[in-house]
């Protein structure tokens, strides 16, 4: 039976199997050790030359997958948890052949074309999946513990959303199909049947030439839709809820590791965020010198930041909800406030001066959704059944979706997306 690293301690003195990978060979004139490394931690195997154990332990390669038996052994001398193994066999799993195409010195890039190695021997990089795994958990619990019901939409679309901008187009037996750039049309159809609160984590996929470190052309998504809201602070409130949560979760499970490998420290931030509207984001941005002729209807990148910089300056917070966004720069499914079409009930939540959520109130009255979707250009004959959800008591509703990546991203401090996702897809990679 195979006995984890992290249990070792629990068996001083008995004989255990461990499998893993080898870290390290340091094979000196008498004495040969061999640092083994599974998935929870390192532990040194110790072993005399002059056998011929000795001989199989000294064909070893790094990274060959091994199953090593033998005895535990307290040793406070050894800096892994004070203990090592004392090899009664050694078994190749798997040879790895040498050298090695990676190492750590490696560019982010190379790395990327062995990702599976990039990962496997580096503890940091297997700690950002950990955190993933326990931060898309606690947003999933917190969506279920206040009525969200987990949906799953299709990917595939018979014709493009609003624009046929950054789609991907591809061969449907005889005719042609679209992956879908959002989950929010099909979500707002969940809404006009009766279920009250939407959630799901599912592929988003854009096809934007965009080779920035925040941009992917394929990403997954945390989308939320709520139903029969009295306006979109409702959203507001439940998604800066939801992070609250989320990230205490993570700071309770992780936080002492994150900041021991990443020198970032997990916060919980108060409630609510602070929130500005983009005319007064505008203004204070332009009286520093950013868009100085006046001409940006939204955000840029260097807009972002600069207000993340000041809403932390002067309040310490790193959360940001921008809100009021002009209608000539959000879709034609965002509600308008009442006397102010040239507005939308819509915001941009950045965090730590970069965008990662975009929500909205939708517009559910059949006419003036119409109405708007002429006046954006919009054709409504492909959109039929989307438009059809309005015409038959669809309530008031809206919702959010954020970039799993990017939150991750700046949870972690990491320099780029490519580093928080598995395997990340972009404009020049389509591989492994």
């Amino acid at each position: 039976m195979r006995t984890l690293v992290r249990d070792l301690r629990d068996h001083v003195g008995a004989t255990v199997s461990v499998c893993g990978w080898v870290q390290t060979l340091r094979l000196q004139r008498r004495m040969l050790f061999v640092l083994v490394r599974d998935h929870t931690g390192t532990v040194q195997m110790t072993h005399a030359r002059g056998d011929a154990l000795a001989s199989a332990i000294t064909g070893l390669t790094t990274e060959s997958a091994v199953r090593i038996t033998g005895r535990v052994v307290d040793n406070p001398v050894v800096d892994l948890g004070g203990i090592e193994l004392v090899p009664e066999s050694v078994e190749v799993l798997n040879r790895a052949d040498t050298p090695l195409p990676i190492d750590r010195n490696t560019t982010l890039e190379r790395r990327l074309d062995w990702r599976f190695l990039d990962v496997r021997s580096s503890s940091a990089v297997r700690l950002v999946f950990a955190v993933q795994s326990t931060l898309e958990a606690a947003m999933r619990e917190y969506a279920f513990v206040n009525g969200c019901t987990e949906v799953h939409t299709p990917k595939l679309m018979g014709s493009p959303s609003e624009s046929g901008a950054e789609v991907f187009k591809l061969r449907y037996f005889d005719g042609d199909a679209y992956l879908a750039q959002s989950p929010q049309f099909y979500k707002q159809m969940a809404i006009a049947a009766g279920i009250d609160r939407v959630f799901e984590v599912g592929p988003v996929f854009r096809a934007e030439p965009s080779y920035t470190a925040r941009h992917a052309t394929e990403f997954t998504g945390v989308d939320v839709e709520l139903a029969w809201i009295d306006g979109v602070e409702d959203v507001m409130a439940f998604e800066e809820r939801m992070l609250a949560y989320a990230l205490a979760r993570v700071a309770e499970a992780h936080g002492d590791a994150v900041r021991e490998r990443f020198g970032v420290d997990v916060t919980v931030p108060s409630l609510p965020f602070p929130r500005i509207t983009t005319a007064e984001a505008q203004a204070v941005l332009r009286s520093g010198g950013w868009d100085a002729g006046g001409v940006k209807d939204d955000l840029d990148a260097e807009g972002e930041r600069r207000i993340g910089a000041y809403i932390k300056e002067r309040t310490g917070h790193e959360f940001v909800f921008v809100t009021h966004y002009p209608a000539g720069v959000r879709p034609f499914y965002h509600m308008r406030p009442a006397g102010d079409p040239a507005s939308t009930l819509s915001f941009d939540l950045i965090w730590k001066g970069m965008e990662t959520t975009t929500g909205a109130q939708r517009e559910h009255r059949f006419d003036v959704l119409l109405e708007q979707a002429a006046e954006k250009g919009v054709g409504t004959g492909s959109m039929r059944h989307y438009l059809d959800c309005f015409r038959y008591g669809c309530p008031p509703h809206g919702g959010f979706g954020l970039g799993l990546g990017r939150t991750l991203m700046l949870l972690l401090g990491l320099d780029s997306l490519r580093e928080a996702v598995f395997l990340f897809r972009g404009p020049n990679r389509l591989a492994p």
